[in-house]
């Protein structure tokens, strides 16, 4: 728990950039980087594409090993980020812009920034709410196979 009241968590699974230096400025907005474990992130793509607005979901990074899915979210996000199982990487004011190409080597888009119903980030509490229902699903999938 941090002085804020909120907790800090960290991804067991997260891909972990070298933000040393900025990407090549591609026009686009700044944004953070909310990583979930792969499963969970899957289910909340479904979910958010399911939702009563299709275009809910910005880009979506997978790793090479396809171990975590990477959000990009609004800059900012992750000084209040705490869903637990997740992380948010904040820019730190280092620049980071959504790259035409995976900036991270072994790494690609599952859903590309340039995909026609894609909006240019997801909206953190639409995330925040897909992730929880996506762990409710999953919870619920392990104890029926488990109940076996």
């Amino acid at each position: 728990m941090n002085g804020t009241g909120t907790t800090t968590t960290t991804a067991r699974h997260r891909p972990t950039p070298d933000l040393g230096s900025p990407p090549p400025h591609t026009g686009a907005e700044p944004c953070d980087l909310v990583t979930v474990p792969a499963r969970q992130g899957l289910e909340a793509v479904d979910i958010l594409r399911r939702a009563a607005a299709p275009a809910a979901v910005g880009p979506v990074l997978h790793d090479g090993a396809c171990d975590t899915l990477g959000f990009l979210v609004p800059p900012g996000t992750a000084a209040a980020w705490d869903v637990p199982g997740s992380a948010c990487t904040e820019t730190e004011g280092r620049g980071l812009r959504l790259p035409v190409s995976p900036a991270l080597a072994g790494s690609g888009w599952l859903l590309p920034p340039d995909a026609a119903d894609a909006l240019p980030v997801t909206d953190p509490a639409v995330l925040r709410d897909a992730l929880g229902e996506a762990a409710r699903l999953i919870e619920a999938a392990d104890g029926i196979t488990e109940g076996r």
